[in-house]
């Protein structure tokens, strides 16, 4: 089952934010590891993914640079910043209390 638009747009910047955590990237390769990563139940364009790279470096969390590899045309890589990195561990304290609460109204955990 295909996750459904709007989840998948409210969820990308702590997925590019976590991912980048893992290692710097470029475009073509986060899209290419969120399909993997959801085994395909999350599907990414350039077009959702280039808007939300470009807001996330102009908010500092994230920053680019031209990179030649061997024999190829140049690759705009992506790094998380420190201030990134804080605003990553903000994002999933969010995303826990959102968790959390969808457990509790669905019946699936506890109420604390």
């Amino acid at each position: 089952m295909m996750i459904s638009k709007n989840l998948t747009a409210a969820s990308t910047r702590p997925i590019i934010l976590g991912v980048l955590k893992q290692g710097s990237s470029y475009g073509y390769l986060i899209i290419k590891k969120i399909k993997e990563l959801s085994n395909g139940t999350m599907k990414w364009s350039d077009g959702m993914l280039y808007p939300v790279l470009h807001k996330l470096e102009k908010e500092g969390f994230i920053r680019s640079e031209w990179i030649m590899a061997d024999n190829s045309r140049p690759r705009k890589y992506y790094h998380i910043t420190e201030k990134g990195k804080q605003e990553l561990l903000l994002e999933q304290q969010q995303w826990t209390q959102v968790n959390s609460l969808l457990e509790q109204v669905w019946g699936i955990a506890p109420s604390k």
